[in-house]
């Protein structure tokens, strides 16, 4: 064990060099990502150190790319398929700590610092400047509406939608309850939004006073 320490490819010095500067950045980098992402402090924590970890697989394979990238795949893998669904936000900061963990890992200590500063600089200004924004989308939201399995649903609401919504679209049906009840969901806009709990109690007289949900609609993350 003594003697993989001392023959390692690595110097102490330039591998505590490329630690002290991976995790500097990658708090700096998480720190400025907090401004603008919705998630837990844990997130932020695991982000921040993210870079780092890649970074010692990078290094203790001895600068393979290919397995470096192979085990980061596996890692992001396992983040994506057995955690709780992430937001787009979260995606994209653990993808950005990852590549910058390959650049310290390789020895781009200067290059990993430019990816995680610049890209949360980036990050940051895209979300204050006015774009992508398009004013039908931000009204766009997403209703769900459970029923009793014996409610006819096709048309039953479609008076109700005429009289509140300026557009609606079905966006699926799901069972629900062990197949005891249905769970509808719409892309909606309102024609006047201070009239929401008007809305949802006169859909509440039509479904049995079963659960009802609207939230904003941000596509496939809000799909059944």
């Amino acid at each position: 064990m003594f003697d993989s320490i001392y023959s390692s490819p690595v110097a102490a010095s330039e591998f505590f060099t490329m630690a002290g500067v991976a995790l500097a950045a990658g708090f700096i980098f998480a720190w400025i990502m907090s401004f603008k992402v919705r998630a837990t402090k844990r997130f932020f924590i695991v982000a921040s150190l993210m870079p780092f970890l890649i970074a010692v697989v990078i290094t203790f394979v001895k600068g393979n790319i290919g397995a470096g990238v192979a085990v980061g795949g596996g890692v992001f893998g396992l983040i994506r398929f057995r955690s709780a669904q992430g937001s787009s936000d979260e995606i994209v900061t653990v993808l950005i700590s990852i590549g910058a963990g390959i650049a310290f890992g390789m020895g781009y200590v200067g290059y990993g610092v430019l990816i995680l500063i610049c890209l949360a600089a980036l990050f940051f200004l895209f979300s204050l400047l006015p774009i992508f924004e398009h004013r039908g989308a931000a009204e766009e939201k997403l209703l769900r509406i459970t029923i009793p399995e014996s409610l006819e649903y096709h048309d039953v609401f479609d008076d109700t939608f005429r009289h509140y919504l300026r557009t609606f679209e079905s966006d699926g049906v799901k069972t629900t309850g062990m197949g005891s009840m249905f769970r509808l969901s719409f892309r909606m806009v309102m024609k006047d939004p201070s009239e929401e709990k008007a809305f949802i109690d006169e859909l509440r007289t039509k479904n049995g006073n079963l659960e009802i949900a609207i939230t904003p609609y941000v596509g496939i993350q809000n799909q059944l």
